[in-house]
């Protein structure tokens, strides 16, 4: 099954069907992949670093004591039944129960904490921290390691490829984010830059600097107008500016002149850049500091209230020594590289600057990476560690707070019960996709970080793993920048499966080969230096010539050395023969930039981290397949087929014409036969469809899923829709179709249904609801009411419905004793809508007492009416406009009558060309039993696909161009004309009008504006909008226009005075009890005039009195002029 196949064949033709697989998909492993590996990649070694990079807390105690605790280890188990729950069959708990139980799937989060009393070190001590949600088919996963056979036993789906999570019942999957490329300077021009200080520019070089447990920081080197540059990093959102030359000096114990040196280092001919970098050192001397101690003392002595992480009786060093650490271009280790990075940094910003190069684009694929759900997960968890080690100071100093108070084990072990766990926030974060983080874990944005996994059917679910998101924060921006597809994305981003309207360009889909790069093996990494001074690259230590043609060599943002321009191409084919034989990580990324003026800045940049997005070419000089990233690509010479390779200059060529579009564009019929936005819509509408979302029925315990009851194989399909088994999960319906003008009713973009189809299940399909019902009282519980046997008909004696009940609205749904107050209550079905019980489950719990959870499924039959939505996959959307007898419908010589009448003048605007292949295509393959391959680009001008199926329609009887005469099923007579006829794969959508059909007479109105409130659900009033408003104003109807904002809407009875021409001035007529005990009455009266003669009402909008009321709140009178009421 993992080969990838030729040409589609009928599914039952195999001979594996009916089988389970003996091993997963690899093409459904592939959508999965990023997310169960980057989960897989915490466990394994990003816990580790987590726990190294935590800082440790360091505080002293009123007793003297100086006591320091930090985490040593930490580990997530797999999801088990608590130990002291005792009688239960197994102790692992599988996904599908937390779906059933409507619980999370989650696993216990432990630390090992390590502590000292005055440099002592005390016996560690281990803490469960709560459970935290564990990834499905992760390591931490009870299925992990579980083969096709043993999913199926337990109860998911043989091809579950994992990495959901399941959360409180509902399956969560974590964005894919686009973020800057790391450990890479990029040149940037940003205006928001010049508003951050005195003589700050637009220019500046930012690096997104990110450690090994996947922190990651922004470091930018700012250009001043002054001609100098300022540094900055952040602590805690708060961002800190200092004289780059003054980092430099606190880096390396250098003199100023091996500073000037190293930065002037082969542009000794630049003289405004030398200039520059002595007024830049001179600053700092203007300062009063000249060696690097009393550089790393100034800067201590500014910075010391701003990290409280430095305990108080350290040296103001230390806390410049934290900086460098912590603050500071985070991916290097040692104060040598940090100081190189930069040096490198200040020569291309103050080259761009000179406008010798080009400034680079953030928005380009080259400049970005992919942010994985198990490393913002791992981020998250460790910013959450290092939230419960802060509290846990506050409690030791809280229990400690008393002169004679000494720290024990007993103590610690006590506060650490009571500075909480980080099981809750973890599941918050993975249940709203909120974060409330105190850094910003080095995100634009907060929200929106974890969606639903929507299933409604297999393309919808199988899109959420392949999608990628710019962020939210540009979907507010004004620019379409971000939106662009740019040329440097082709092969990595797909340019056809993109949403239309707000997050067009924004939320994109990773192509088919597309793979996200993982942490590669550190001993093939270690050996790349040195495999580059044997290839003749010059280190770091040996000075080279002054203005030397040279490219610096980067790897992984740490400054290796230099090469030089005649030996570069060389030595980047040396390279990647290396990298194809194995002898460097096979992802790595030779991004050679070679010199060109004007361009941008030149160098070879190497990178071996994960993150980054990398898809297979073929290499022609070493015949073998080559991973090529975004920052290179640019720059080689790929062909994209035979046809267009030059000797001597192309270098590689794609695998396949097929490769540059996602898993869904790839499912398209013939694409490149359409009009480009055709294919966007049928990406759209492909995951609106009906379908066969899951196949364990029994055990689904979803809200809402959409079920086609009668699915069928496309006849004419792409080998892509056989490589990744859509037909286990089948989601349209085969029908004949008649491309004809035949009724009233079948206009442009609707359709009419053969109404015999209609009653033998054509497009029939079911909506499955699943109710929740918890008892949360202790002495209630689940039974029928004695006294009514009514109910007996409805209920069984545990008070639930029995399976294939038929449900209406009032109907008893289920019944209970309320243990509270002693009495049976009978809760009734409250849907509008006749459902059938198709399933009721008792949920089990972890406590010995009668079971107070049910479930119960309920099945609503949606077959197809008029005004339900259909769409051809070639992006031909519609709707049923009438259920047509088949008796009056036209019927060919064989007697074929169609099932759908498709209006012809729905062809020639859109121009969907794959959509009239498919007819013949799906005529020929029925008439000869087979199927026909519809895989774009295998079609040419020579060979015509319109060609080839006409004469496979030839073979078997009937007309070369697909049309045939059809005779009027009204009288009998044959139609002169040619109609084409056809087999068409057909799409039902879930939009319904059962679910948008509204209609409101009177109803709640909103407080404020006395209008109606809006939502079908809350019976709120139809929307009648600005279109609607400006339609009546051109048809000139103002009957119903006073009908629709008038009378319908906020109409209400006010009093006006003719003198002053207020509204407010006059008060209502006051009826009130006299000294007799009588009733008298008191005229309306203007409080301004005084006179109630000329008081009337009047009827106006009520959100016009509201405005004239906030006028008169800022002493503006609004006055009528009345000439006659």
């Amino acid at each position: 099954m993992d080969k990838m196949k030729d040409y589609p064949v009928l599914t039952n033709s195999r001979p594996e069907f009916k089988q389970i697989p003996k091993k997963l998909n690899k093409h459904l492993a592939n959508l999965g992949a990023p997310h169960v590996e980057s989960f897989n990649e915490m466990l394994s070694v990003g816990l580790g670093h987590v726990a190294k990079h935590i800082v440790p807390q360091q505080f002293q105690t009123p007793a003297g004591e100086r006591i320091s605790i930090n985490i040593d280890s930490i580990w997530i188990s797999k999801p088990q039944v608590p130990m002291d729950v005792i009688d239960v069959r197994t102790r692992e708990i599988y996904p599908t129960d937390a779906r059933q139980l409507h619980a999370s799937y989650s696993g216990v989060c432990s630390v090992r904490l390590g502590w000292s009393v005055n440099d002592l070190e005390k016996p560690s001590i281990n803490m469960d921290l709560g459970d935290v949600p564990v990834m499905l088919r992760s390591h931490a996963c009870n299925l992990g390691s579980a083969s096709p056979a043993e999913m199926v036993k337990h109860g998911e789906h043989d091809s579950e490829w994992g990495g959901i999570f399941v959360i409180r019942g509902n399956e969560k999957i974590v964005r894919m984010l686009i973020m800057t490329r790391r450990n890479y300077p990029i040149c940037v021009k940003r205006s928001s830059w010049k508003d951050r200080g005195h003589n700050f520019s637009e220019l500046g070089i930012m690096v997104q600097t990110v450690r090994d447990d996947e922190m990651s920081l922004t470091n930018v080197l700012h250009y001043l107008n002054n001609g100098t540059a300022r540094f900055m990093f952040s602590h805690v959102k708060r961002l800190s500016y200092v004289p780059v030359c003054l980092i430099l000096k606190c880096l390396m114990d250098y003199t100023d002149e091996q500073i000037y040196n190293c930065l002037v280092q082969g542009y000794e001919s630049d003289q405004y850049y030398l200039t520059c970098v002595q007024s830049m050192l001179r600053d700092v001397q203007n300062e009063g500091v000249y060696t690097s101690a009393q550089c790393r003392s100034f800067i201590g002595t500014l910075f010391r209230s701003r990290f409280q992480e430095v305990p108080e009786w350290m040296p103001d060093e230390a806390v410049t020594e934290f900086i460098i650490r912590e603050r500071i271009m985070v991916h290097l280790n040692t104060n040598e590289e940090k100081f190189q990075l930069i040096v490198f940094m200040v020569q291309k910003l103050f080259q761009c600057a000179q406008g010798k190069f080009k400034v680079e684009n953030v928005d380009s694929a080259m400049m970005q990476e992919v942010l994985l759900p198990g490393h913002l997960y791992q981020k998250y968890l460790g910013e959450r560690l290092e939230m419960w080690l802060m509290h846990l100071r506050k409690c030791l100093l809280k229990k400690l707070n008393t002169p004679d108070s000494l720290v024990s084990s007993s103590i610690m072990t006590q506060c650490m019960r009571q500075a909480g766990g980080v099981g809750r926030a973890m599941e918050s974060f993975l249940a709203t996709g909120n974060v409330a983080s105190r850094t910003g874990l080095g995100l634009m944005q907060s929200t929106g970080l974890v969606i639903m996994a929507e299933n409604i059917n297999r393309m919808r679910y199988m899109s959420h793993f392949r999608a990628i998101h710019r962020g939210s924060y540009f979907t507010t921006m004004r620019t379409t920048e971000a939106r662009q597809l740019l040329p440097d994305a082709w092969g990595f981003i797909c340019p056809v499966h993109t949403p239309d309207g707000t997050p067009c360009g924004l939320l994109n889909h990773l192509t088919l080969t597309c793979e996200i790069s993982k942490r590669p093996d550190p001993k093939l990494v270690q050996a790349i230096p040195s495999m580059l001074l044997e290839m003749g690259m010059i280190p770091l230590s040996q000075q080279g010539q002054p203005d030397a043609k040279l490219y610096v060599v980067f790897l992984d943002g740490k400054h290796l050395g230099h090469i030089f321009q005649t030996e570069a191409n060389k030595i980047v084919e040396d390279l990647r023969y290396a990298k194809i034989t194995g002898k460097v990580p096979e992802m790595m990324e030779i991004g050679f930039i070679p010199y060109k003026k004007n361009g941008q800045f030149p160098g070879l940049f190497l990178c071996t981290g994960p993150t980054r997005m990398m898809r297979p070419v073929w290499n022609l000089k070493w015949r073998r397949v080559e991973y090529i990233g975004t920052l290179e690509q640019l720059y080689m010479e790929i062909a994209i087929d035979e046809k267009e390779m030059y000797p001597d200059f192309t270098t590689h060529l794609e695998l396949s014409k097929t490769h540059f579009m996602s898993n869904l564009a790839n499912l398209i019929p013939m694409p490149d036969y359409n009009q480009s936005p055709r294919n966007m819509y049928q990406c759209q509408m492909g995951k609106q469809t009906m379908g066969t979302p899951c196949l364990n029925w029994s055990k689904q315990a979803a809200n809402k899923l959409y079920r086609l009851q009668t699915p069928a194989t496309p006849l004419f399909r792409p080998v892509h829709y056989d490589n990744i088994q859509l037909d286990d999960f089948a989601m349209g319906t085969n029908a004949i179709v008649a491309v004809i003008s035949y009724t009233g009713y079948d206009m442009e973009d609707a359709m009419i249904i053969n109404k015999s189809a209609y009653e033998r299940g054509f497009a029939y399909g079911s909506i499955y609801k699943s109710k929740f019902v918890q008892l949360s009282k202790k002495q209630s519980y689940f039974a029928r009411h004695p006294h009514m046997p009514e109910l007996i008909k409805h209920l069984d004696t545990d008070g639930l419905p029995h399976p294939g009940t038929k449900l209406s609205y009032g109907s008893p749904l289920y019944c209970y004793f309320d243990g509270e107050v002693s009495t049976y209550k009978v809760v009734k079905m409250d849907e509008k809508e006749d459902c059938i019980v198709d399933s009721v489950r008792q949920l089990g719990s972890f406590e010995i007492m009668p079971r107070k959870t049910v479930c119960i499924t309920l099945r609503v039959a949606r077959p197809a009416t008029i005004g339900d939505k259909f769409a051809s996959r070639a992006g031909q959307k519609g709707i049923c406009s009438q259920k047509y007898p088949a008796e009056d419908l036209p019927f060919t010589e064989s007697g074929l009558i169609p099932d759908i009448v498709f209006n012809p003048h729905g062809f020639p605007s859109r121009m969907t060309i794959a959509m009239m292949i498919e007819t013949m295509a799906g005529k020929s393959a029925a008439l000869h039993g087979g199927v026909y391959d519809a895989t774009p680009f295998r079609f040419s001008e020579d060979n015509t696909a319109i060609d080839y199926f006409g004469k496979m329609l030839e073979a078997g009887g009937y007309n070369y161009y697909g049309t045939e005469r059809l005779y009027s099923g009204v009288d009998g007579r044959e139609m002169t004309a040619d109609i084409f006829f056809g087999v068409v794969h057909y799409q039902r959508l879930r939009h319904m009008v059962f679910d948008k059909w509204q209609v409101r007479s009177t109803g709640a109105v909103e407080a404020r504006t006395n209008q109606p409130i809006k939502g079908r659900k809350r019976g709120g009033g139809v929307r009648f909008g600005e279109m609607e408003r400006d339609a009546l104003i051109s048809h000139g109807a103002a009957f119903l226009l006073q009908d629709r904002l008038f009378h319908n809407s906020d109409k209400t009875h006010t009093l006006v005075c003719h003198k002053c021409g207020s509204i407010l001035a006059p008060l209502q007529q006051i009826i009130k009890r006299n000294q007799t005990g009588g009733l008298s009455s008191m005229p309306e009266t203007c409080r301004l005039c005084g006179d109630s003669s000329g008081v009337s009402m009047i009827e106006i909008p009520f959100s016009f009195k509201f405005l004239v009321t906030e006028l008169s709140s800022v002493n503006i009178n609004a006055r009528f002029k009345l000439n006659q009421i």
